[in-house]
């Protein structure tokens, strides 16, 4: 039963976020999280499934015309060789819960936050050069692609709007997410049943991808995913 709960819970993360542009590895995280799995195959697992689904997400957003190469480079120039580094980072069990509790709780406020349309700025390529280092290194060391930080630093930093933001986003989680995984050091077998939760992920990435492209994103199903999040959160933080 607890199979396929899980099974459940990826593709429904990953249909989530997917709707956003984002891979989806904070949200696997956090249902790996719940069901307890050792935090040395929770980084290079949530990488994997990251892959396929923001994949589909960059082609979506790409194919309704919302992607920015110029808003992307700067931050993936960075951040793509510190996610290669900070994936070389060995954490110990505490401090990996720690900072992957933190990191759930801005994809909370990504999911919460209601980003008005308000006028866009210019980027400043100095601060995208030096947030996308900062993202990347984070983003390595706990097996993230870095979507969770980058799209709100975006939108908050008024340099995109919300579906330039998705379309930005799922590629750069991409990328760093390769970065990262080439970067892993010491590679625990995978038990051969990840092939059905790569299949979940990505069933639920291609139709998150194509809902959140083409359709307003509903909040109620946001409030429920930040619901998620929080326990996850408090469940590594407290227990």
């Amino acid at each position: 039963m607890d199979f396929w709960v899980l099974l459940f819970m990826l593709g429904i993360m990953a249909f989530l976020y997917a709707s956003v542009g984002h891979g989806g590895a904070s949200g696997y995280l956090a249902v790996m999280a719940i069901f307890a799995v050792a935090p040395a195959l929770m980084k290079q697992t949530a990488l994997i499934l990251n892959l396929g689904v923001s994949l589909f997400a960059f082609y979506q957003f790409y194919r309704q015309g919302y992607f920015r190469l110029a808003l992307f480079w700067p931050f993936a120039f960075t951040s793509v060789p510190m996610s290669y580094l900070g994936a070389q980072f060995v954490l110990s069990d505490a401090n990996y819960k720690r900072i992957l509790g933190v990191c759930l709780l801005l994809a909370i406020i990504r999911m919460l936050a209601n980003f008005k349309s308000l006028e866009k700025r210019s980027l400043n390529l100095y601060l995208a050069l030096l947030f996308g280092a900062m993202i990347g290194l984070l983003s390595g060391m706990i097996g993230i692609g870095g979507g969770i930080i980058l799209s709100p630093v975006l939108l908050l930093m008024r340099w995109a709007s919300l579906k330039e933001a998705a379309a930005v986003s799922a590629l750069f989680i991409f990328v760093n997410s390769v970065a990262g995984l080439l970067g892993i050091k010491h590679w625990i077998p995978v038990d051969p049943s990840i092939i059905f939760w790569i299949s979940s992920a990505l069933i639920g990435g291609m139709l998150g991808a194509r809902w959140g492209a083409q359709f307003a994103s509903n909040k109620a199903i946001r409030f429920v995913l930040a619901l998620v999040l929080l326990i996850a959160s408090a469940k590594l933080w407290f227990v």
